[in-house]
């Protein structure tokens, strides 16, 4: 991580969960880090948790990811407060526990969409802008699932809705953003970070108590594998990488 000390990163869906644990871990690597959320204060109590002398380098900025126009004003301050942005963590995620042929469901179906696709796509062509812009070394990770891979959910758990379809197109987007970001010519690695079940908010009270014995990723867990990818030789670009907890049977 050497590479990155003194870079920016912003980091979306930092309240809580995986995004709160890697603007933990970026900022302890010597990272200015923005984390992004509706709730600030979430974010601002992530300083107790670090060190006196680092927790300066944690800023927290409002920001509802399913809203295109929010988005582009957040990055757009971003940018120029902190002279650009190196590292984009899309993190931020959505799902409901909720079958698709049942009535009732179309404001949850279009909330997960917006934040799970349309937000990732468009922090990260905000964040392009930053990167082009500034021409150096950057990298974009992309928080995605094993539900983005063609994993098939027994009849026995919960349906969670569109939440696979739009890992998917996660897992399509990546490969987009790569060959996109080749034809730019400029050095922009994008990662796809595929996690099991991680004991976050997002993994519902229903999977919990259905399944008490479920094997399950600490958010920091994922955030150290993140933390390795950004680590990489500047010719090397982990493309995919798909972390489970030993034993899931998923």
């Amino acid at each position: 991580m050497e590479q990155w000390k003194g870079r920016v990163a912003v980091v979306t869906g930092a309240s809580s969960g995986i995004g709160a644990a890697v603007a933990k871990d970026l900022v302890k690597a010597g990272m200015i880090t923005i984390g992004l959320a509706r709730r600030v204060e979430r974010i601002e109590a992530l300083k107790k948790d670090l060190p006196t002398s680092l927790q300066s380098n944690l800023h927290a900025y409002s920001c509802d990811i399913t809203k295109e126009d929010e988005i582009v004003k957040v990055f757009s301050a971003i940018d120029a407060k902190f002279n650009g942005i190196d590292v984009l963590i899309n993190n931020a995620g959505a799902t409901y526990d909720m079958d698709l042929i049942k009535g009732d469901n179309s404001a949850k179906i279009r909330q997960v969409i917006d934040t799970n696709v349309l937000g990732l796509v468009f922090s990260t062509r905000e964040t392009y802008k930053s990167m082009e812009k500034h021409g150096r070394n950057s990298h974009v990770v992309h928080i995605n699932s094993i539900a983005g891979h063609g994993i098939i959910r027994p009849l026995s758990m919960p349906s969670h809705n569109i939440y696979a379809p739009s890992k998917w197109a996660v897992t399509a987007i990546t490969e987009i953003h790569r060959q996109e970001f080749i034809r730019s010519k400029h050095h922009i690695k994008v990662t796809s970070v595929s996690p099991g079940a991680v004991d976050t908010d997002l993994l519902s009270k229903c999977y919990k108590e259905s399944f008490p014995d479920m094997p399950m990723l600490k958010p920091e867990d994922v955030s150290n594998s993140i933390l390795h990818v950004l680590g990489t030789p500047t010719h090397v670009q982990i493309h995919e990488l798909t972390i489970k907890p030993f034993g899931e049977n998923l």
